[in-house]
């Protein structure tokens, strides 16, 4: 497995971790397949556009989205979800559809739901469709240092 900008900046910060190889997983729930673990435990990062600055959401991957909720969270006045090109852009050294929910390692601020409170291990992809991250919540909250709010409704 390559070495990531994800696993060089959690070095970095000393973190614990766990990292595995599976099976291509090209979506979150795929990867709570891939990793034998329920949906709630599984980080889907979302890139939202809130009145022209993108903000990573982070949610579990059973979970959605609530715009309207997101909008009155941040507050903005409009939030939209960001395109593919958005993605690339921000994220060039990750396959599209597997960044990590770590705002901060690409500028951006996380916001996570609070939903992803109530387990004590979470998994994320780690860059690639075929390699995730596993590590306790609090360690997760230590290196991506979210903001929490409440904007994701179970799908």
């Amino acid at each position: 497995m390559q070495q990531t900008r994800l696993h060089s900046f959690l070095d970095q910060l000393d973190a614990t971790y766990r990292v595995s190889h599976h099976d291509d997983a090209f979506t979150a729930q795929d990867l709570a397949m891939a990793e034998h673990v329920p949906g709630r435990r599984v980080i889907k990062p979302v890139l939202v556009r809130a009145d022209g600055q993108f903000v990573l959401c982070a949610l579990p991957a059973c979970y959605r989205v609530d715009l309207e909720e997101l909008k009155a969270q941040i507050p903005a006045e409009h939030v939209r979800l960001a395109d593919e090109r958005a993605l690339a852009e921000l994220f060039p050294d990750c396959d599209t559809g597997a960044e990590p929910p770590v705002g901060r390692l690409y500028g951006l601020v996380t916001l996570m739901d609070e939903s992803l409170t109530a387990d004590d291990h979470v998994t994320f992809q780690a860059g690639t469709h075929a390699d995730s991250v596993t590590m306790s919540l609090a360690e997760y909250r230590r290196v991506a240092q979210p903001e929490i709010a409440h904007f994701a409704r179970h799908v």
